[in-house]
């Protein structure tokens, strides 16, 4: 019988995904990247996508399906785990399997076999551009791929949330201004390094919106200690000196230990530091990755004025750039972090909702007010 999808937002968006990872193949190639993935054509996008959203809506036990499919062969890995005879790829087998596999970093093969696709088995370690489906949450799809460099979060494409719809924008990211954590997570200017500070905050930010508090950290410059006109004092939670749990991980010789090394290391003392973002008050660290304070209350600098209107953007297409009120941003953490990018214009505001939403602050030296990027969707 001939499979037909009936999750309409996947037909929606099954060609401008499969554009995506022809582009992205073409430059990997003409680049002589090895080891690129597979590009499925829309059809068989449409077919996964429809797929995992029904398998998203199923429950095994009680329990939410959670899995993350990719559309691989098993000779494009190292060492797969192969199913002697591969498995019909439908909701009900996802559902079924998903216990088995929702934990990080485990990715379950899909591949087409005598003209449909099935599950041949699983994985930890997926092709440069890989098509992947992550099913995060009941009705919640992120459609991603891993980065050509192979290291730090995968690139998000597309966003599915029942029938809401978010592609991302790559090109927002080329805006005059843009912070480094926004080109980072477009994949326009990521670096290879585990230890990159970019790279680090963006383990941060995924890390904040995680413990699902809400919380905000602030990056403030090492040499300046201007930002404390805009910190209430005494500080209740001050660190003296500056705790550079992080900061030392960044300054070692990184050839002289492994990835992984780096890569428990420092997912450790991230876990460690963006903890204390969910104290009420917002967490202090310098450029360099040192703590200095958390708990810290907000206040308007005496030489600076009341923030009043924001520049609000999201990267996604036809996701344009409006002014809006700061008191409209969202709470009190949103408009304390709008005010001290106002008055602190080379500092950097992350901010992470208990609902999932997270932005960044920064400040637009061409338009001379606050940007606020709201980028929840690059960190699913």
């Amino acid at each position: 019988m001939m499979y037909a999808p009936t999750y309409q937002a996947a037909r929606q968006v099954a060609e401008q995904i499969e554009a995506h990872f022809l582009k992205h193949r073409r430059l990997a190639q003409d680049a002589r990247e090895d080891c690129v993935a597979t590009v499925p054509n829309s059809c068989t996008i449409e077919k996964i996508v429809d797929t995992a959203f029904w398998a998203s809506l199923s429950r095994e036990e009680g329990n939410a399906t959670r899995i993350s499919l990719a559309f691989m062969r098993p000779v494009q890995t190292s060492n797969p785990l192969i199913f002697e005879h591969p498995l019909p790829f439908n909701a009900k087998m996802l559902a079924k399997l998903a216990p088995g596999v929702e934990r990080a970093g485990i990715h379950v093969g899909v591949w087409e076999q005598d003209g449909e696709l099935v599950v041949w088995g699983t994985t930890t370690a997926v092709p440069n551009l890989c098509f992947v489906v992550d099913v995060s949450e009941p009705g919640l799809l992120v459609i991603k791929h891993r980065r050509i460099t192979g290291l730090g979060k995968f690139t998000n494409v597309a966003v599915l949330k029942g029938d809401q719809v978010k592609v991302i924008d790559e090109d927002s990211g080329l805006q005059p201004d843009t912070p480094a954590i926004l080109t980072a997570l477009l994949g326009i200017d990521a670096s290879p390094l585990w230890n990159n500070t970019v790279n680090v905050l963006i383990q941060m930010a995924v890390s904040m919106r995680a413990h699902k508090h809400g919380g905000a950290l602030l990056v403030v410059p090492s040499q300046s200690r201007r930002w404390k006109d805009s910190i209430i004092h005494p500080l209740q939670y001050q660190v003296a000196p500056a705790f550079g749990g992080i900061a030392e991980l960044i300054r070692k010789d990184n050839t002289l230990v492994s990835e992984l090394f780096w890569q428990n290391a420092i997912r450790r003392e991230v876990e460690n530091l963006s903890g204390l973002t969910a104290v009420d008050g917002a967490t202090l660290i310098n450029e360099n990755m040192e703590l200095l304070a958390f708990g810290a209350k907000i206040t308007r600098s005496p030489y600076s004025t009341i923030v009043e209107k924001v520049m609000f953007s999201e990267p996604v297409v036809d996701g344009h750039s409006v002014e809006v009120l700061a008191s409209a941003l969202g709470g009190t953490r949103h408009f304390s972090a709008a005010q001290f990018v106002h008055d602190q214009h080379d500092a950097l505001a992350l901010v992470a909702s208990q609902d999932g939403y997270f932005t960044v602050f920064s400040w637009s030296p061409r338009l001379e007010m606050v940007q606020a990027h709201r980028i929840d969707t690059l960190l699913l």
